[in-house]
């Protein structure tokens, strides 16, 4: 397993002048971005942090805070060399929108959009006499033995921590209040892009992905149940890398649901995410 899940590179030769000129970032994804659905695909995780990070990178203002983020998944993101690119789609000193996309290249060379992300950015101001929100979850991280994965302890399906970008997260379980299972602190064990530290928001985007499978007790031997969209609501500056997920799964009787999350840093609540679900019984 490679010990982080991008490398940049230049831009191959496939890709003409035009494309080079307009501010494209090149990576090449490893193994440990690999999906625990299929070998031919990234899981959702490791994409949103690259999209993090390229919207940290777009314009950045210190007085500006990301405060709402939604990623969807347009297709599979597969292991060939992936590109990316952010755009200001709303200027503004108070309020601004930005916006990345990540595509993946082709056999014949061409490219194809896989997923994007869009981020609302606020001003910051003083509302601390205000604050409010749901208890801190504990224990901390720090008083926890982390894991490896999620390692399946009931022996009826699949071992999650030794697949792909499962086995290279970090998991610590502690109570949780919403639903039957447990809430989950994570954090990445290896680094983002190769070469660079990754930053607490990268951290934390690359596993909140995972809330969706944090949040049941269907068995991957049975059922699947794939996001295509995952959208954080921040009510706070946060600060990582760990972040606690305390998820709950909605399933419908219609073929799909939803995964709703409490986000939870080492000082507190920080959020909520939401994903929407496609869910399906294997082989059917």
């Amino acid at each position: 397993m490679e010990s982080w899940y991008y490398e940049p590179i230049d831009a191959p030769s496939s890709s003409g002048a035009e494309e080079r000129d307009e501010h494209y970032e090149y990576f090449r994804p490893t193994d440990a971005t690999l999906s625990v659905w299929s070998p031919t695909m990234q899981h959702g995780g490791p994409p949103a942090g690259l999209m993090m990070r390229s919207l940290l990178r777009c314009a950045p203002d210190p007085l500006l805070h990301l405060t709402r983020v939604t990623t969807e998944i347009l297709g599979p993101v597969g292991l060939g060399v992936n590109r990316i690119r952010a755009r200001v789609v709303r200027p503004g000193r108070q309020i601004s929108l930005v916006e990345t996309e990540l595509e993946v290249q082709q056999p014949d060379g061409s490219y194809r959009a896989a997923a994007r992300s869009v981020g609302w950015r606020l001003r910051g101001a003083d509302t601390a006499e205000i604050a409010n929100g749901p208890a801190p979850l504990t224990p901390l991280p720090d008083e926890l033995e982390p894991v490896i994965g999620f390692p399946d302890d009931s022996g009826e399906a699949v071992d999650w921590g030794t697949l792909g970008f499962i086995g290279t997260i970090e998991s610590a379980r502690v109570e949780g209040r919403n639903g039957e299972t447990p809430a989950v602190w994570l954090r990445p064990a290896i680094p983002l892009v190769a070469g660079e530290k990754t930053t607490d928001l990268e951290s934390m985007f690359t596993v909140i992905d995972v809330a969706n499978g944090l949040g049941t007790r269907l068995r991957p031997n049975r059922w699947t149940w794939m996001n295509t969209d995952t959208t954080v609501h921040l009510t706070r500056v946060p600060s990582g890398p760990w972040v606690g997920i305390d998820a709950h799964m909605i399933a419908g009787p219609d073929g799909f649901g939803s995964t709703f999350a409490d986000l939870y840093d080492a000082s507190g609540h920080m959020g909520r995410s939401a994903q929407t679900l496609m869910l399906s019984a294997v082989g059917g």
